[in-house]
This record gives structure tokens, C-alpha cells and sequence, in this order.
């Protein structure tokens, strides 16, 4: 499975790629203003700063709800840096413009995906990631992990290319979840990532080891 760090920190980003298991970053709006980043320019001045960091793809949402917007949108995005994914909503232009995109081999995160449906149609569009956002869905007392298990028999059924991004990571245990279930890859916040390093008996055990070693010496 894939890690992908879903943040537009730089810092949190190069300590991701530092520790030597992060393959990607997913960014929208929302953690852009968080960071304070705000104005076209800026925002595609940060994502190029987020590409020189890591390795992997770097998914840079649009902003247009319209067609032609997010074409325009997307092929700038493009432009900017071969890791760039372009993230669009699971929305009717949304999925005219990933089929756009994928046509002319730009990849794509649709993003946003609450159903199996929704999931269908973005695989069908020919999508590079599809984006279900299960802690959203868990926040609604809805079972979010269902939702990446069905989406992952359908697309096994038809051998579909698209990969489960499973994305509104919210802790450690969801991404143990995801992982079991077979998503392709999941972006969560730095903290979800670290937390897998966490466990008492490696705390008492390493301990342990430097009391005995200073024994001896």
C-alpha cells in the first residue's frame, strides 16, 4: 500500500519523505488556507515547492466547477511539474473532465467519493486515483471502511486500473484497516503514519536492552 501524506506543511511533508515510506502528497484548498496560502500564483508556487520534496505524485485540486474551467485549470496544473495529479470532483463535469485528462494521458484524483456509484463512474472515466473519504463518512455514523471494501470487489470484478486512494484517514487503526481490505493507497495526516511506529512492548523491549548494555560496560 501507498503512503501519501495529506498536508501542504512543507515541514510535516520533508519529515514524511525523511522517515523513507512516503510515495506521495494530496493538497486541497481547505489545508492550502490552513498554511495560509492563498492567490493562484502562490498556490501553484507551493506546489512546485511540494514537488521538489518528495518523490512521488502530488495531487493539485481545481477549483472551477464548470467544464472549461477545469480543463484550463487542470492542463496549468499539469504543466507545472510531471508529478502533478489533477484532483477533480465527483461531479458531472468532473467526471467529463477526468475523461478529458485521461485521454490525453494527464493523471487524474477524482475526488470527494461517497458511493460505490460515484466510484464506478471515475474508474470508468479511466481515473488514476479515486479519492472515497471515509472518515467523513464515519463522522455521519456511516461505516466508511464498507465503502473502500465494495469499491475494491468492483473494481477487482472488472479489472479495473484506477486506485483506491482511501483519503479522510483520520487515525492509526484506519490505516490498518484500509490496508487489510486491499486499498491501493491511503493519505492521512502525518500523525496517522507515525503512529504505526508506536507500541509499548518496543518501548519496554529497546529499554531493556540499553539498561543490560549499560551494564556491562
Amino acid at each position: 500500500m501507498k503512503f501519501f501524506i495529506d498536508t501542504a506543511n512543507l515541514n510535516e511533508i520533508a519529515e514524511a519523505q525523511a522517515l523513507g515510506v512516503l510515495d506521495g502528497v494530496t493538497t486541497n484548498p481547505s489545508l492550502m488556507a490552513k498554511e495560509g496560502i492563498t492567490g493562484a500564483e502562490n498556490i501553484l508556487a507551493h506546489y512546485k515547492k511540494i514537488c521538489d520534496i518528495v518523490e512521488g505524485d502530488v495531487s493539485a485540486e481545481v477549483i472551477a466547477t464548470d467544464f472549461e474551467g477545469m480543463v484550463r485549470e487542470g492542463e496549468q496544473l499539469a504543466s507545472l511539474h510531471p508529478q502533478i495529479v489533477v484532483k477533480v470532483p465527483l461531479i458531472a463535469n468532473g467526471i467529463k473532465a477526468c475523461k478529458y485528462f485521461s485521454d490525453k494521458g494527464i493523471k487524474t484524483n477524482v475526488t470527494l467519493v461517497f458511493s460505490p456509484g460515484q466510484a464506478l463512474l471515475a474508474a470508468k472515466a479511466g481515473a488514476t486515483y479515486v479519492s472515497p473519504f471515509l472518515g467523513r463518512l464515519d463522522d455521519i455514523s456511516t461505516d466508511g471502511l464498507h465503502l473502500i471494501a465494495e469499491i475494491r470487489q468492483i473494481y477487482d470484478n472488472y479489472g479495473f486500473e484506477t486506485q483506491i486512494l482511501s483519503a479522510s484517514i483520520r487515525h492509526t487503526m484506519h490505516v490498518i484497516d484500509c490496508a487489510k481490505i486491499g486499498s491501493d493507497v491511503m493519505t492521512g495526516p502525518l500523525s496517522s503514519i507515525m503512529g504505526l511506529l508506536k507500541h509499548p512492548l518496543t518501548d519496554i523491549g529497546l529499554a531493556k536492552f540499553l539498561e543490560d548494555f549499560k551494564k556491562g560496560n
